[in-house]
């Protein structure tokens, strides 16, 4: 199980077709703070159901989108 499993839980819980989570909403569901390690395992995020879309450094937010 990958140390980012409580995060695409949570979205794959999630019913609409995109949102948006912060920095902080992301690291309050992990309990630690995201870093480049992330970019790595998002590809995990599409046995969910869900895939990563734009990563917002500058406003400090991730995009998810469901897979059609």
């Amino acid at each position: 199980m990958s140390k980012y499993e409580p995060l695409w839980q949570n979205v794959a819980k999630d019913s609409r077709l995109a949102f948006k989570l912060t920095f902080e909403e992301i690291e309050g569901i992990l309990g630690f703070p995201i870093d480049h390690a992330f970019l790595t395992y998002k590809k995990e995020l599409k046995a969910h159901g869900y895939e990563v879309g734009k990563i917002s450094m500058k406003e400090k937010h991730v995009n998810f989108k469901k897979m059609s």
